[in-house]
């Protein structure tokens, strides 16, 4: 049974607009979204892909070495946030503060957000 379907993957970053750019030139394909704290790459407006979140205080991961982990989160489109919110509680997500924010089993972020008008609607569960 599906529940949500990925809408972005989140990366956060001191400067969205420039780590865009690089992903855009990387990947070939158009920023499609932008605002202040926000940018998104992706095939078209009507597509998921990346979104680049400004972090002010962002640290740079320093991979391997756990010292600064690695900071990304999901997007999971679903019809409803308000219906699917007691749903990923019981499959395991844990409420973190925030709006619309959990955390999976191992403590991964991720939100739920209403799927976008631009979006297939979800398949019924």
């Amino acid at each position: 049974m599906m529940l949500g379907r990925l809408h972005h993957i989140v990366l956060d970053c001191p400067d969205p607009h420039a780590l865009a750019g690089f992903y855009s030139d990387l990947l070939g394909d158009p920023i499609t979204y932008v605002s202040d704290d926000w940018v998104v790459v992706s095939t078209s407006s009507q597509a998921s892909g990346l979104a680049f979140q400004l972090a002010a205080d962002h640290q740079r991961p320093t991979w391997p070495n756990a010292a600064v982990p690695q900071q990304i989160h999901f997007d999971i489109m679903v019809e409803d946030v308000a219906e699917a919110t007691p749903r990923v509680l019981e499959l395991g997500a844990t409420k973190l503060d925030g709006e619309d924010v959990f955390a999976d089993p191992a403590g991964h972020p991720f939100c739920l957000v209403k799927r976008p008008g631009w979006a297939d609607p979800l398949p019924a569960p």
